[in-house]
C-alpha cells in the first residue's frame, strides 16, 4: 500500500470540482499543467483566471522532499519556527554526503563513520517533527521518491531541483529553496508566479540507441539552459505514450537545466503499470477513477499552439543520439558528428570514466540498458578501455538488480559498484587517477556537467548521454566512438560491432528487497531531543537575520562583478563544502569562490575597497561586515542557474550582502534570495552592467518608498568622482517587500506562531 493513501485520496476527491470551475472561469480546455495548478490553489476553488507569468499565486502542495545537504539547513529554520510537527507529508533522504571512492560497503560504512553527527541530526529531527527518514544508502531522493512517493495529479515541492523527476508519474513537482519548504511545512501558502506553458509533442517510437534521455538532451538544446525559466514543460502526444515511467522520469528529471519549473507528462498505462510494480495498486485504482483529470484535455493535444505558449515537436523514431557538453548540458551533439566537433575545439578524445546513474538515470531500466552493453563487450572479447562507475538509484533497485545479474555483469567488466547514492554527479567523488587540473574527458548519464562539477578539475570535460551511450563510450574509451557505425578491435584482434541496447522496463519477477532504509516518525515527538553541539563544525543553530535598513543602502561597496556563467556551483560549491551545510559561518567561506571577476578574469580575487589589496571573496566581505559596511553583487544572464541550494542565498546574506543586480535570475535563486530579505534586481537596462567600475559605491534612492512594480533607482558613484544613474526593475509584490522589510520569510512565520 501507499504512503500517504488518504491524502492522495483526499486530493482525488478535490480535482474534478475544482479543475470544472477552472474550466468555467478560464473560458477553455486546460492544459495537464493548469488541472493541477488550479486543483491546487490555497482558497480552493478559484473564481478568476491567472495570467501565465505575471500573477503571484498562492498554492497547497501535497508534500516535500528534502535530501541531506539541504535538510540541514531548511530543519534548522524550521526548527525556529516554533511548530510542534509539520503541516504536510515531509521526508527526509541521505544521498548527498556519501562520497564514491572504493565501492558501495567501504564508502557507505566512511560516510556514516564521518557524517554520523549531520545523520544523527537529521533522524533525530525527523523524529521530533513528523517526518519520514530515509538512511544513508537507501537511495537517491527523487528516485525514492518517483518510487515510494509521487502520484499522478499532486504537487510536490522539494528542496533540490531535481524534485522534477517526479514529473514522470505525472506530479507537478518543483524545487525550491529551504525557506520556501518551511512556509509549507509551517502550514503557510507557497508562492509561486503562475508558469507559462511549453509544450512538447512527441510522436513515433524510440527505437536502437536512442533513449529516452536523448529526448531531453534535444530539447535542452533546442530551449538552452534559460529556455524554460518561468514555464512548465508539458509532453504529451502518442510518442509520450510509448515511454515508461521512469523514462518519462528521466525526461523531467533534465528539465531543471533548460530552467523549467517543472516538466510533467499525462497519466498512462505506464504509470499504472509502475505504481503496480511498486506496490501502489491502491494509487492506481484511484487514478483510473478520475484519470481524464489526470492529463490535458483532448482539444489542448489536438490544437497545441492555441492553449502553450510555446510548442516543440520530436518524432521520436527519427531523433537521434545525443552526447550533451562539455561545461554546459545545452551544448548537443547527435553521437556520430561528435568526432568533428571534439577535434575542431581540442576536446581530449581519450575518455577515462564512463559513469551510470544520478537521479535522472538510474532506474532498472536504465542499468538493463547499460548491463545489455557491458555483457556484450564481455561475450565479443572487449576489454574497456575507460573505468566504469554505477550508482543504483535506491536500495530496491540494487537489490533487485543484483538479484537478475545486471549488477555481477558490471562487476565482470570491471566496473565499481557505488553506493546508492548521487556520488560523482554532485561533486562526491575521490577520483584517483587524476591529480591538478589535467585536462581530461568522462562520459556520464547524470544530468550536469559544470566545470569542476564531477571531481573539482576545471579542465575535466565531462559529456552527458543515456546509459546505454556512456557503456559504449566507455567500452571503446574514445569520445568519436560511434556505436551505430563504428566497429572495435576485440582481444583476438577481430573487428566487432556492438548490438543495439536491449532493457527491461520493469523487472519480470517484480521488485525485491530485504530492507529498504526507511525510518517512520514517533507518533509524538515532543519529548525527542535535537542535539546540536556548540562546538560542532558541521552544525550551527540559526539566529533569524536582521531587517536591512534603509540607512545601510547608502555608501553600497561593490564585493564582485561576476563574468558569464555564474552557477549556485560557482556561488556555493558542493563536493568537500557539503560537510558544511549545516553550518552557516563555516560554509560562508566558500561564498563566490567560484565566481569569475569581470576585473581580471580570475577566482575568489577581488578588490577590497577599504584597503585597495586583492583577496578572496569571503575574507573581503567579512572585512566589510566587520565595518559595518553593506555590499552588493553584480552579476550576468541566468544568475544562479542550477541546484536550489539555500546555501547560495543564505551565505551572502549572512555576510552582508544587501543586494544582487543581474541581467537576468535563474527562477529559484532569485525566490530564495526574497525570502532570506534580500534585494534581487535586474538591469532595467542590461548595458548598465558595462558601467559598473571595481570601485563603485552604490546609493539606493528613495529606497524609504520600495513598492511593487516600481523600478529602484541606484546612483552608482565612481572611482574618479564621475556618478551614473542606473534604473533596476524587481518582481516583489507586497508580501516580498514585507519579508525584506521584516529580515526573511522565516521571522513572519516566527512572528505569526509567537
Amino acid at each position: 500500500m501507499a504512503f500517504d493513501i488518504d491524502m492522495i485520496k483526499s486530493v482525488y476527491s478535490k480535482i474534478a470540482e475544482r479543475v470544472d470551475a477552472a474550466r468555467e472561469v478560464t473560458g477553455k480546455p486546460l492544459t495537464l499543467a493548469e488541472k493541477i495548478l488550479y486543483s491546487h490553489l490555497w482558497d480552493g476553488k478559484t473564481d478568476k483566471a491567472f495570467v501565465r507569468g505575471k500573477d503571484y499565486v498562492d498554492f497547497a502542495p501535497d508534500r516535500i522532499a528534502c535530501q541531506d545537504a539541504t535538510a540541514q539547513m531548511a530543519l534548522l529554520q524550521f526548527m525556529q519556527a516554533g511548530k510542534k510537527t509539520v503541516a504536510v507529508p515531509t521526508t527526509v533522504h541521505c544521498d548527498h554526503l556519501i562520497q564514491a571512492k572504493q565501492g558501495a560497503a567501504k564508502d557507505l560504512k566512511r560516510a556514516n563513520e564521518t557524517s554520523n553527527e549531520v545523520f544523527d541530526f537529521l533522524e533525530s529531527v525527523s523524529n521530533k517533527y513528523g517526518i519520514g527518514f530515509w538512511k544513508p544508502g537507501a537511495g537517491i531522493i527523487h528516485q525514492v521518491v518517483l518510487e515510494n512517493y509521487a502520484f499522478p495529479g499532486g504537487m510536490m515541492i522539494g528542496t533540490d531541483s531535481h524534485t522534477v523527476n517526479a514529473g514522470g508519474l505525472g506530479m507537478v513537482a518543483i524545487g525550491v529553496g529551504g525557506a520556501d519548504a518551511v512556509d509549507v511545512m509551517a502550514g503557510m501558502p507557497w508562492e509561486l508566479k503562475f508558469p507559462k506553458l511549453i509544450g512538447v509533442k512527441l510522436t513515433g517510437e524510440l527505437n536502437g540507441w536512442t533513449a529516452s534521455k536523448d529526448v531531453i538532451l534535444k530539447v535542452a538544446g533546442i530551449l538552452t539552459v534559460k529556455g524554460g525559466t518561468g514555464a512548465i514543460v508539458e509532453y504529451f502526444g502518442p510518442g509520450a505514450r510509448n515511454l515508461s515511467a521512469t523514462g518519462k522520469g528521466t525526461i523531467c528529471n533534465m528539465g531543471a537545466e533548460i530552467g523549467a519549473t517543472t516538466s510533467t507528462f499525462g497519466y498512462d498505462e505506464s504509470m499504472e503499470r509502475f505504481l503496480r510494480a511498486t506496490d501502489r495498486s491502491d494509487v492506481a485504482d484511484a487514478a483510473n477513477e478520475i484519470k481524464e483529470y489526470l492529463t490535458g484535455d483532448d482539444e489542448v493535444y489536438a490544437n497545441p499552439e492555441q492553449y502553450f505558449d510555446q510548442v516543440i515537436e520530436i518524432n521520436l523514431s527519427e531523433l537521434r543520439p545525443h552526447l550533451n557538453g562539455p561545461f554546459t548540458p545545452d551544448l548537443a551533439t547527435p553521437v556520430g558528428e561528435l568526432g568533428k566537433k571534439a577535434k575542431e575545439n581540442d576536446w581530449p578524445l581519450k575518455v577515462d570514466w564512463g559513469l551510470i546513474g544520478s537521479c535522472t538515470n538510474s532506474s532498472y531500466e536504465d542499468l538493463s540498458r547499460a548491463a545489455s552493453i557491458a555483457q556484450q563487450a564481455i561475450d565479443k572479447k572487449l576489454k574497456p578501455k575507460s573505468d566504469f562507475g554505477i550508482n543504483p538509484g535506491s536500495e530496491q533497485i540494487r537489490f533487485t538488480a543484483e538479484r537478475d545479474g545486471l549488477l555481477e555483469v558490471f562487476e565482470n567488466l570491471g566496473a565499481t559498484i557505488f553506493t546508492n547514492a548521487c556520488g560523482p554527479c554532485i561533486g562526491q567523488w575521490d577520483r584517483s587517477d587524476r591529480k591538478g587540473d589535467e585536462k581530461n574527458t568522462i562520459v556520464h548519464s547524470f544530468n550536469r556537467n559544470f566545470s569542476k562539477r564531477a571531481d573539482g578539475n576545471p579542465n575535466t570535460h565531462a559529456f552527458v548521454g543515456s546509459p546505454e551511450m556512456v557503456a559504449a563510450i566507455a567500452i571503446s574509451g574514445r569520445l568519436d566512438f560511434d556505436p551505430m557505425n563504428d566497429t572495435l578491435l576485440n582481444e583476438d584482434g577481430q573487428e566487432v560491432k556492438l548490438d543495439v541496447p536491449v532493457g527491461l522496463e520493469l523487472p519480470p519477477e517484480g521488485f525485491a528487497v530485504d530492507e529498504n532504509g526507511y525510518l517512520a516518525p514517533t507518533e509524538d515527538g515532543s519529548s525527542v531531543e535535537v542535539k546540536v553541539a556548540s562546538d560542532s563544525e558541521r552544525l550551527q543553530l540559526l539566529t533569524p537575520f536582521e531587517p536591512i535598513q534603509d540607512s545601510e543602502l547608502k555608501n553600497v561597496k561593490l564585493l564582485i562583478k561576476a563574468f558569464g556563467k555564474c552557477t549556485t556551483d560557482h556561488i556555493s560549491m558542493a563536493g568537500p563544502w557539503l560537510r558544511y551545510r549545516g553550518h552557516l559561518d563555516n560554509i560562508s567561506n566558500n561564498c563566490l569562490i567560484g565566481a569569475v571577476n569581470a576585473y581580471n578574469k580570475k577566482t575568489n580575487f577581488v578588490k577590497n575597497q577599504l584597503t585597495g589589496e586583492y583577496g578572496g571573496v569571503p575574507d573581503t566581505q567579512r572585512e566589510y561586515k566587520a565595518k559595518g559596511i553593506k555590499t552588493i553583487v553584480v552579476g550576468d544572464h541566468n544568475y544562479g542557474e542550477g541546484s536550489s541550494r539555500e546555501h547560495a542565498a543564505m551565505e551572502p546574506r549572512f555576510l552582508g550582502v544587501a543586494a544582487v543586480l543581474v541581467k537576468s535570475f535563474a527562477r529559484i535563486h532569485e525566490t530564495n534570495l526574497k525570502k532570506q530579505g534580500m534585494l534581487a534586481l535586474t538591469f532595467a537596462n542590461e548595458n548598465d552592467y558595462d558601467l559598473i567600475q571595481e570601485d563603485d559605491t552604490f546609493n539606493f534612492v528613495d529606497i524609504e518608498n520600495f513598492a511593487p512594480d516600481t523600478p529602484l533607482t541606484i546612483e552608482v558613484t565612481h572611482a574618479d568622482g564621475s556618478k551614473d544613474t542606473i534604473k533596476a526593475n524587481h518582481t516583489y509584490n507586497d508580501a516580498q517587500i514585507t519579508w525584506y522589510r521584516e529580515g526573511s520569510a522565516l521571522n513572519l512565520i516566527k512572528k505569526q506562531n509567537a
